[in-house]
């Protein structure tokens, strides 16, 4: 798998473990930066990877900022990302089974090292289910795109 990674600088500190993690896992990993721990917004980078994601179909994302929060909302503002929050393996694995997430987001001050590898684990190792969930994603996507919901 080909995974995007980016931070802010309240996520930086915690993006060269987890981009070694992933590696270890046999996975190729992108930085798509920032580079240093000084102060940058969320926003862009956010951006930078969901773009890459949609992008670069069957790739993955990984963001990391303070809580996850800010970065989370910001990748989802990009058509055709569903980037979901999580603060463990089941949040990691429900993400993907149930909402066939293509980007990880957490937060550096909310998890540690142990849990990070948790989530990546369950993260690349779980697969969409399909069934009643597909039809849940067919309607964010329409989401997206101004659909009725209903």
């Amino acid at each position: 798998m080909r995974f995007y990674i980016a931070t802010d600088h309240a996520g930086y500190a915690l993006k060269e473990f987890t981009k070694d993690y992933v590696r270890e896992k046999g996975h190729e990993i992108i930085d798509l930066g920032p580079d240093s721990a000084d102060r940058v917004d969320y926003p862009g980078f956010a951006k930078k990877c969901a773009n890459a994601v949609v992008a670069d179909r069957g790739s993955f994302g990984i963001l990391i900022c303070g809580t996850g929060i800010g970065i989370s909302i910001s990748a989802n503002k990009v058509v055709g990302v569903r980037a979901g929050l999580c603060h463990d393996a089941y949040t990691a694995w429900a993400t993907r089974a149930h909402n066939d997430a293509n980007i990880l987001c957490f937060g550096e001050r909310v998890v540690g090292k142990g849990v990070v590898e948790s989530m990546i684990d369950a993260f690349i190792d779980t697969e969409f289910e399909g069934g009643r969930h597909a039809g849940r994603i067919a309607k964010i996507e329409g989401c997206s795109l101004g659909a009725d919901l209903n």
